[in-house]
């Protein structure tokens, strides 16, 4: 049996149960949400299971309290399959009046009102599960604790592993728990079987819309060839119909982007709108990222060569990567991941806003002096026409880089960290 990899999520986790009756983990598929909650359940009910599901469906009917029986925290796997036990769940938690009682996990989005009596509020704590961060995986030394440089801390030169390749391979593996397990032949498989399944079987589950398998790859192609990209969805939808032979208009493109959220597989950057001293208007549309940056390379069939062929291509999923990364590390630090751009051309990759008002910013680049000058640039400039008497100067700038032998900081105080010292 392989040995479970710690995740950010467990402690966050852990904090939930301790606070809250039930606790919903939600995530993509495969992401590892049964395995994290098996680390703390001490009875399973796995609605996965076919037989287990067709039993409880009876019971749901006959005695739905024998399957909420067993020892505490009582994990319902993949409770979406059952939906009615969702009510049974909220009542249960309301009778016994105690916290730790039931995790449950899920890989799509609760179901519409309609189908449950009540919201759960103040009975449910809910938990977002990602794919593993570099550090989670192994591949970061975590050196560089964000914790830290948002505390003020001096970081002193630290030295980073990962070469260019390590990298391409690491954006085209993605962060797949399993596929972390597995030779590196073998472990570039887990994306493109994700991708499979999710166009023939799973957006046909989520809702009950029959949607064109066909059509989802051609979505799929299209949010990968716009990824890390701030772009309409109206450029989406000229981009599905120059392959597409039927008509398609907007709302149907919205529809299928609302059942690949549902299903958590694409996760939009949204734009940050900080105060600012310019008259400059700030650009509000998300930018468009996958959940996993080898979605997108799956998708379109590109490989670590394909990446080392292609900077341009790379710098972006590049830029996918690092954007999972950093939601992954603000979870644990309670924060929120934005984008920043104005009407001016001044962008910023990536901004880590936490709950007590603090913030960073981040441009994300391959490496190189030239590249990484003008992150630092862009980044001082941003910071320049924020309004200083209306909001604190950032706790801390970083280029983020691929590549570079070492994480330090550059005379201006702008931090260089390759993502390969990363860590929450």
């Amino acid at each position: 049996m392989a040995q479970y990899k710690h995740r950010i999520a467990d402690k966050i986790l852990q904090r939930k149960v301790l606070g809250k009756g039930a606790v919903l983990i939600e995530g993509p598929k495969w992401c590892g949400k049964t395995t994290t909650a098996k680390q703390l359940a001490q009875s399973v009910l796995d609605l996965g299971d076919s037989m287990v599901l067709m039993q409880s469906k009876q019971m749901m009917v006959l005695n739905p309290s024998v399957l909420l029986d067993g020892a505490t925290p009582r994990l319902i796997d993949e409770w979406q399959a059952l939906p009615p036990i969702w009510d049974s769940i909220r009542s249960e938690v309301d009778r016994r009046a105690l916290p730790s009682q039931f995790i449950l996990t899920g890989s799509f989005v609760l179901p519409d009102a309609r189908e449950t009596v009540h919201s759960g509020t103040g009975r449910f704590a809910h938990v977002k599960m990602r794919t593993m961060s570099l550090y989670e995986s192994g591949e970061s030394t975590g050196s560089v604790s964000l914790k830290q440089l948002f505390e003020g801390s001096e970081v002193g030169v630290q030295v980073n592993k990962l070469t260019l390749e390590d990298v391409a391979y690491l954006t085209c593996r993605g962060g797949w728990p399993w596929a972390t397990l597995l030779p590196k032949d073998i472990a570039l498989d887990q994306a493109a079987d994700y991708v499979d399944s999710l166009m023939h079987s799973d957006i046909q589950r989520v809702d009950g819309v029959n949607r064109n398998p066909e059509r989802v790859k051609r979505l799929l192609r299209s949010y990968a060839r716009n990824v890390s990209q701030q772009i309409p969805y109206a450029t989406i939808r000229k981009d599905i119909l120059a392959n597409d032979s039927t008509t398609l208009n907007e709302d149907t493109v919205l529809d299928y982007v609302k059942a690949l959220k549902q299903l958590f597989v694409v996760e939009d950057l949204a734009a940050w709108t900080p105060n600012i001293r310019s008259k400059a208007a700030i650009r509000t549309t998300d930018t468009r990222h996958f959940v996993d940056p080898s979605i997108g390379t799956a998708v379109l069939g590109l490989g670590p060569k394909d990446l080392i062929s292609d900077l341009q291509t790379f710098g972006l999923f590049f830029e996918e990567m690092v954007v999972r990364d950093l939601r992954v590390y603000a979870d644990a630090l309670d924060g929120e991941m934005y984008h920043y751009r104005d009407s001016n051309g001044l962008e910023c990759d990536a901004v880590l806003h936490l709950r007590n008002g603090s913030y960073a910013l981040f441009e994300v680049k391959l490496g190189g002096e030239e590249r990484i000058n003008e992150g630092a640039s862009s980044l001082m400039a941003l910071s320049d026409i924020i309004d200083r008497t209306r909001m604190p100067a950032p706790s801390f700038m970083a280029v983020i880089t691929a590549v570079g032998p070492y994480a330090y900081r550059r005379a201006d105080g702008v931090y260089v960290l390759p993502i390969g010292c990363i860590k929450d």
